[in-house]
């Protein structure tokens, strides 16, 4: 059936907007497809049910390129078996890759803290680190989740990703402080390279993946390797790409293979001191053939996987360097202090009641970029004490506009 000759959905009687129907179009989408339910205990393998279902988006549970190349991790990789771990939520058993970066920190990717789609974020309190199922004893939880501080204590490039363009795969990221020392063993160092010399590093056969995958190995890491790393894919070409993701000069697109629960993982080198991780796994790129009306998709016809999404790991390297060095505010009635200068400058309308949330992050990120600093959305000791100091009032760059219920 043509495009012309689709009927409209409503009688012409009726008061609607006439049926207006564009020829096929392309439209992208960024697949994340987490074990939601993962196992509840060590080996077992509940029916996977990916993150986005019902979302109306393309599912890509698992995105093998040709011959599957992963394989179970040499157990002589212990600086690799002990640097990574999966990030779990007793609650709603989600899981996600993460891996350590420094002795109280992972990093992984920030759906897996804030959700997406159209899938609720997992509850701060019941994320655990720990560095396979089998671990049960010792669990590293967020910092402050007993305290319900929890929120204060990560920072990410985004608290929502948009799966749709322009897609901001490139601030899917999140730093993790854990309420303890899990990583004592092996930290993996963050590279300083750019996408474009990540490309030239697979070419000569250097990249290669290591993460968890719903689908293999029963819970054990896995290896992918070789992987290949290009500006463009078989399918969509550096325009569209640019036109689909948003700061695409960050973006990694690669074909190692991924499987659900992957999501955080990294893309690594071997350096002289170690394994340096060049980029952070993320989803699929995914290109569906749609029918448009009046700009809205009404009809999804074929979707093709183009290659995986990474963020370069210079973003998160940047990121770590000022997370280190935050004091976090421990005392809610700090958290109100900073809620109450930000208001009386105009950059935040929530109450003062000292409990951080995205409406507080977002206002300290507002006040961030007037000072020109890097924007961390983190409430901190020097934070307040630079509002305390400066009396002089700084006008927002643009008015808060949230709803009071999120602090």
């Amino acid at each position: 059936m043509s495009a012309a000759s689709i009927p409209p959905a409503r009688s012409q009687t009726q008061r609607s907007r006439p049926w207006r129907p564009v020829p096929w179009r392309l439209a992208a989408a960024l697949a994340i497809a987490l074990p939601w339910p993962g196992p509840a205990a060590a080996g077992s393998a509940p029916p996977l049910r990916p993150a986005l279902a019902g979302s109306g988006l393309p599912l890509v549970p698992v995105a093998v390129f040709g011959r599957d190349e992963r394989r179970p991790l040499q157990q002589s990789r212990r600086d690799l078996h002990e640097a990574l771990g999966l990030l779990y939520d007793d609650h709603s058993r989600l899981v996600c890759t993460a891996f350590c970066v420094a002795r109280d920190v992972v990093a992984t990717a920030a759906h897996c803290i804030h959700g997406t789609g159209d899938r609720p974020p997992p509850r701060l309190s019941g994320l655990s680190f720990r560095h396979t199922f089998a671990e049960r004893r010792g669990l590293a939880r967020i910092a402050g989740a007993a305290g319900g501080t929890a929120a204060q204590h990560i920072m990410s490039g985004s608290t929502r990703l948009s799966v749709r363009p322009p897609i901001d795969a490139t601030s899917d990221w999140a730093l993790v402080r854990l309420d303890r020392r899990a990583c004592t063993r092996s930290i993996l160092a963050l590279a300083d390279y750019e996408a474009g010399e990540v490309a030239e590093l697979a070419a000569a056969g250097r990249v290669y993946q290591v993460a968890f995958h719903r689908d293999f190995a029963d819970w054990r890491l896995a290896i992918g390797t070789p992987c290949k790393v290009s500006p463009s894919f078989e399918g969509a070409d550096r325009q569209t790409i640019e036109r689909d993701f948003d700061d695409a000069g960050n973006l990694v697109l690669h074909d190692c293979d991924t499987g659900a629960a992957s999501s955080g993982s990294p893309l690594l080198v071997d350096g002289p001191r170690g394994p340096e991780v060049v980029a952070v796994n993320v989803g699929t790129y995914v290109l569906s053939k749609v029918l448009m009306n009046d700009g809205e998709i009404v009809k999804r016809f074929r979707s093709d996987t183009i290659a995986n999404t990474a963020l370069s790991a210079t973003i998160l390297k940047r990121a770590l360097t000022a997370f280190e060095r935050a004091e976090i505010l421990a005392e809610a009635r700090d958290v109100a202090e900073v809620q109450h200068q930000l208001a009386r400058r105009g950059y935040y309308e929530g109450a003062s009641d000292g409990v951080y949330g995205p409406q507080t992050r977002a206002a300290i990120e507002r006040v961030e970029a007037a000072w020109r600093m890097a924007p961390t959305g983190l409430a901190t000791r020097s934070l307040l004490l630079r509002l305390q100091q400066d009396s002089l009032a700084v006008a927002p760059a643009e008015p808060a506009r949230h709803s009071q219920r999120s602090r």
